[in-house]
């Protein structure tokens, strides 16, 4: 028994050692890895990224921004009903608000087909939700997704308001025409939505569906800057948000 307990003694004491070596290797490795891990120079940075979408100036039938936004972000084009994924749409007036629609809004309105797309909350109720902590908020306010962490619940997706997300059934791969090798593709079995093109913003691009948009009808910005450009659109137009008295903060604005 003696001789049993002084091995042990001995083996505690190597692994102790080990864990000492091993914790003063990893500020060095950190060190001489940094540059692999460093930001971009060109990076867009913002206090809360904010989207505002003048209605007047979208023409109606134009996809441009959602065939820009899903071929950039590889969303599938699946045939079956209540599969679809989608990232940017379009919905009738009556749908987009359906709190402020009423016997009298003018048919101009009414009959206007409207942009939708995650509203990226200042107080998400999805992320509230999330048992995995799969769906989170950036510090610049992006509403993200981490897809390894994602286990298909669909919590998220009951709680969003705005019917934001979608679920992949199955593979979703099979049903991307061409794909972009610069945006990794999801798996079945995980929930997907708008990322305000955060991998853009790392590199200082907007996203794609602004850059798309021809007509300018899209604008994004800092809503915490006095002088952005979203702050001046929401200043010198009115506006309005899809289920505002929910309480949960939309950052994305509507030019009527």
């Amino acid at each position: 028994m003696d001789m049993n307990r002084r091995k042990f003694i001995k083996f505690g004491g190597a692994c102790a050692l080990g864990l000492v070596g091993v914790a003063a290797t990893i500020p060095r490795l950190a060190a001489a890895n940094n540059s692999r891990f460093s930001r971009d120079p060109n990076a867009l940075d913002a206090g809360s990224w904010a989207m505002v979408i003048n209605m007047s100036k979208c023409r109606e039938g134009c996809t441009d921004c959602t065939a820009a936004c899903h071929f950039h972000h590889n969303v599938p084009n699946k045939p079956y009903p209540g599969e679809e994924v989608k990232w940017l749409w379009k919905v009738p007036f009556a749908n987009a608000f359906p709190c402020q629609n009423h016997d009298h809004v003018n048919d101009a309105t009414r009959n206007k087909n409207f942009i939708v797309l995650c509203n990226h909350c200042d107080n998400p109720s999805c992320v509230r939700v999330c048992p995995t902590r799969a769906t989170f908020k950036t510090d610049e306010g992006i509403i993200m997704m981490d897809y390894h962490r994602c286990v298909g619940c669909r919590y998220c997706m009951a709680g969003c308001p705005y019917g934001a997300r979608s679920f992949n059934f199955r593979d979703p791969r099979p049903y991307i025409e061409e794909i972009n090798p610069r945006v990794p593709t999801r798996s079945r079995g995980v929930v997907e939505k708008c990322n305000f093109c955060e991998d853009k913003l790392a590199v200082g691009e907007l996203p794609v569906c602004v850059t798309a948009c021809q007509e300018g009808a899209l604008v994004f910005g800092d809503l915490n800057d006095p002088s952005s450009n979203v702050r001046r659109e929401l200043a010198d137009n009115f506006n309005i948000q899809r289920n505002v008295k929910l309480g949960t903060k939309p950052k994305v604005y509507y030019i009527v």
